[in-house]
């Protein structure tokens, strides 16, 4: 834990027992590749103490299982490497708090980013363990973390469906941004889905079970669903909810900072947008809560359909108080919502309205 709260300064701290922190947003957008450093953290129990001989056992519908520690897989697997978005279901949740309570930590928009990460490739974990092929079928993972439910201390655990598996840049993972993973961010293998809620990636992993239904864990079961506006906590209906995998399409302004002091005038604005497996084509940023806008010109991609995009305008602001809103367009044609009182539920989960920063200029 000494490594962890030794950087703790450089993070909002949302929680403590858990740890869940996420980087200020201006740090955030200071480089496309986020460093593990300034990467949030999402725990839900305390950060297992590992080693590197810890083993990881392969098995469920397949025919010859086996265990095995990040060293052989390494040696045993052609490592791969992706650039992908990791991004908390809940980030932004602080906005949907604004409208009306909502449960979980008040995430800005800083739960996310976007790294490079190093592994095998699940597919080829589970064909080395003779996996079993067919529709309907779930690979499982639980992780060596202990959370608290309403059912009682459990270990972490989620799945996603054999056809997500399989694809060829879904990951276990031993390495981010070429460095050894940090405890907080899973050592020593952790699981990477790309263009899912990073829940569906879970850290400090025990075991991958292929089996013919989802998890039974809590975190799969009864959690990380998209209930419907009307429901509260007290009449939570899981038959009314949905599993949450896929993110949907999501900007944030990273500066300035909300209530910033500004000249008049021509003022840089800047943030990051990104989409789940597709294109972010546009971004359009107003100053004046979304009367007017301004097309964004989007920076330099890397190609990976996983990745985020920056985003950077020069508005021009007259003196006097300012609301700054950004919206962006996925290769779909799919944007944002404009309030988050129009997907608001009782989780915070999936928060992606239009993102407004509030500035004086003078």
């Amino acid at each position: 834990m000494l490594h962890l709260f030794g950087k703790s300064d450089d993070l909002i701290v949302h929680g403590r027992a858990p740890f869940n922190a996420e980087p200020p947003l201006d740090r955030l957008r200071a480089s496309f590749i986020t460093p593990q450093a300034l990467l949030y953290v999402r725990c839900h129990g305390d950060i297992p103490a590992l080693d590197a001989t810890h083993r990881v056992s392969v098995g469920g519908l397949a025919a010859t299982p086996f265990d095995a520690d990040a060293a052989e897989l390494a040696a045993r697997f052609a490592p791969h490497r992706v650039r992908s978005v990791m991004q908390c279901a809940g980030n932004r949740r602080a906005d949907m708090r604004a409208v009306r309570p909502v449960s979980g930590d008040p995430w800005a928009a800083g739960a996310i980013g976007h790294a490079e990460w190093t592994g095998a490739r699940l597919a080829d974990v589970l064909r080395a363990a003779g996996c079993r092929d067919g529709d309907g079928l779930h690979v499982a993972f639980e992780s060596r973390d202990v959370a608290e439910t309403p059912d009682g201390p459990a270990r972490f655990g989620v799945s996603i469906p054999l056809s997500k598996a399989m694809h060829p840049d879904v990951l276990v993972a031993w390495a981010m941004d070429g460095e050894p993973l940090t405890p907080e961010h899973g050592f020593p293998l952790r699981i990477v889905v790309p263009g899912y809620a990073g829940v569906r990636s879970p850290k400090w992993l025990g075991s991958i079970t292929v089996q013919d239904r989802p998890s039974d864990a809590f975190q799969q079961a009864k959690d990380y669903k998209l209930f419907p506006p009307d429901m509260r906590p007290d009449t939570e209906d899981l038959s009314r909810g949905f599993t949450i995998d896929e993110m949907p399409v999501n900007s944030a302004i990273c500066v300035p900072a909300p209530g910033a002091a500004l000249a008049a005038g021509g003022v840089a604005v800047g943030g990051w947008a990104a989409a789940s497996g597709r294109a972010v084509v546009r971004v359009d940023v107003s100053g004046d809560g979304g009367r007017n806008w301004t097309q964004a010109e989007i920076e330099e991609h890397d190609g990976s359909p996983w990745s985020w995009s920056f985003w950077r305008a020069t508005l021009d602001l007259p003196a006097g108080e300012h609301e700054l809103c950004v919206r962006a367009w996925d290769a779909a044609g799919q944007t944002q919502p404009a309030l988050p009182d129009d997907t608001w539920n009782f989780k915070g989960y999936l928060s992606a309205a239009w993102h407004r920063v509030r500035v004086t200029a003078a």
